[in-house]
């Protein structure tokens, strides 16, 4: 089976639950259509509330029924909850909400802007909205889907972030203005997160807009990041983007961290690219001798795991800084899944689950040992990494304990966190005090993969028996047979649509192959006529985001790959024997 098909024929495959209706440990489950419906009437309660009171602010103050701008004034959480309303089935609201957002949306604006959460939620919200506005009944334009209307703000957002990339290690400020760019007393501070979270996103951009400046960017942030990692093969919790020094020194996989891994995964996944899965799982040599380590995966099973929970470590010596489990890191079971390491990935996945039940959510700090939260930590925002792990692996698996778990977090979020104006965050678990805040990645992320736990036929969920074939101005197009890649926000990604705007690149190379063949021919007719030496065959100048190399084997008449892996001085696993199907892995033995 060709590689392609078979990673495509993989990822669709595991989203695939093996048993449907399973009974759990008390000889009962929950009904998936009963939650399902209790999840869509949260959405609803919440969403409704921040139109009601709210927009056309970023985020609902549920406590005082009112709105407030948190992270640029992009009425953020109508972006964050737009490909949510098609999950749920609401073409008519998204069919609205895109032209809304068209209307008032503007990003030329005086505000200092996270690089991070721009990114993820907005162009990530409006790139997914953009893919998916046909299957939500959207007029679309001539073109689509290299083109239109939300792929183009996407565009401008995206834009408005790339001054913060231009610093003498390609790693990006946290903080840029929107209409100044990076302010000049700039903290050079910034999380690993805030530096490896691009790739998904921006490459996407980079193959629709035929722009490869967003995904070069992106690439060169990814590089400086692991060629900074520690003799041991971790790396730190923030950077000095300037000096490429590391700040602070605490390494896990959790906040200030944890989306650098999955976007490496991820990445991998979306663009086929075996050095960014390599990077992350295969033992890479460090020298001519065959040295196999400091992948990341390996590093993080042998410094920071300790009975199936992970703690932070220092990057250098490998010594525990903090006993604690945070919140965020629950994201990690998932990653697992996808990497086929589904025993280790459901092991974890109880130890996290076991809080939850202590408390009724996860605190954002619990301390292993003691059992219990940490000061000034015991709050539960409302997240969705729990929630997105259980739903992996219950694609991926088909065990009831992850649905139970969604039963969980639906009845305690209802019943601690509901209020009049939609959810609150809770401050306290410990006596279930209530924030004046319901950030958008509610209704972006843990409605949305509460729901998706619950409905196995929804169209994410598709197996590849139905797509649809799209005429661009590049050729025909096949979109929308599922093996979506969710970004750290949980907005999808159609793999495929990567892919549909590349003929024009193609036409340009073969544009190239003429002109040095003409050249070529002229130059051999100039030696035959002079009898001289020439210095060498005429080179069209290197295409932007290529090396020199790669324009020499081009004039060679190779075609140069998507990305170029190093050749490894000792064996290694290929990288389709990673792939894995149901927690199984295969080998591509054809």
């Amino acid at each position: 089976m060709p590689f392609r098909l078979l990673v495509l024929f993989g990822l669709l495959c595991a989203l695939l639950p093996l048993h449907h209706g399973a009974p759990g440990p008390d000889g009962t489950a929950p009904d998936p259509a009963h939650y399902r419906e209790r999840v869509k009437a949260m959405f609803y309660h919440a969403y409704d509330s921040y139109l009601e009171n709210a927009f056309p602010y970023d985020e609902l103050r549920p406590l005082t029924c009112d709105g407030h701008d948190t992270w640029g004034s992009f009425s953020l959480t109508l972006i964050d909850a737009l490909d949510t309303l098609l999950i749920l089935g609401n073409v008519s609201e998204f069919q609205r909400v895109v032209e809304v957002l068209q209307d008032n949306v503007d990003f030329d604006i005086d505000v200092n802007a996270s690089v991070f959460e721009t990114n993820i939620r907005v162009v990530g919200g409006l790139l997914s909205a953009h893919l998916l506005s046909k299957k939500a009944g959207v007029e679309v334009e001539a073109g689509w889907p290299c083109s239109g209307p939300l792929l183009r703000m996407a565009e401008e957002a995206a834009r408005k972030l790339l001054p913060a990339f231009q610093t003498p290690t390609g790693m990006p400020y946290g903080t840029v203005n929107l209409l100044h760019g990076v302010n000049p007393g700039e903290t050079p501070v910034t999380c690993t997160a805030g530096i490896g979270t691009f790739i998904v996103e921006f490459a996407t951009l980079s193959s629709l807009t035929g722009d490869p400046v967003f995904e070069d960017v992106a690439r060169v942030a990814l590089m400086r990041l692991w060629e900074s990692r520690s003799e041991i093969g971790l790396v730190g919790n923030h950077i000095d983007v300037l000096t490429g020094k590391w700040v602070a020194q605490d390494s896990g996989i959790g906040a200030g961290v944890d989306s650098y891994f999955e976007y490496l995964v991820k990445g991998a996944i979306l663009l086929q690219d075996k050095k960014l899965m390599a990077m992350f799982l295969v033992s890479m040599p460090s020298s001519s001798f065959c040295f196999p380590q400091r992948e990341y995966n390996k590093a993080i099973r042998n410094y920071t795991r300790f009975d199936d929970w992970y703690l932070w470590v220092q990057m250098y010596k490998g010594t525990v800084s903090m006993p604690v489990f945070q919140s965020l890191e629950a994201y990690w079971p998932g990653l697992q899944s996808l990497i086929g390491d589904i025993d280790n990935a459901m092991r974890t996945f109880l130890n996290y689950y076991t809080v939850w039940k202590q408390f009724g959510g996860l605190p954002e700090f619990y301390n292993i040992p003691q059992g219990y939260t940490v000061e000034k930590r015991e709050g539960y925002p409302l997240r969705p990494e729990l929630i997105e792990s259980a739903m992996y692996l219950y694609r991926a698996t088909g065990d009831p304990t992850l649905l139970e778990l969604g039963r969980d977090a639906v009845e305690s979020i209802e019943k601690i966190s509901k209020v009049e104006c939609g959810f609150a965050t809770i401050k306290d678990l410990r006596d279930h005090k209530l924030d004046n805040r319901m950030e958008s990645f509610f209704l972006a992320e843990t409605v949305k993969y509460l729901y998706l736990l619950f409905d196995p036929t929804n169209f994410i969920h598709n197996n590849g028996s139905a797509f649809d074939a799209v005429m661009t101005p590049y050729g025909e197009c096949i979109l929308g047979a599922g093996g979506y890649i969710f970004n750290t926000e949980a907005h999808p990604i159609d793999p495929a649509a990567l892919h549909c705007c590349q003929s024009l690149k193609e036409e340009q190379w073969e544009v190239e192959d003429l002109m040095r063949e003409f050249y070529s021919l002229k130059r051999n007719r100039s030696r035959f006529q002079k009898k001289t030496v020439s210095s060498g065959p005429w080179q069209p100048p290197a295409r932007p985001g290529t090396s020199s190399s790669e324009n020499q084997d081009e004039a060679r008449g190779k075609r140069p790959s998507r990305q170029k892996v190093p050749l490894l001085s000792c064996p290694s696993q290929p990288f389709t024997s990673k792939l894995a199907l149901l927690g199984q892995v295969f080998l591509d033995s054809s």
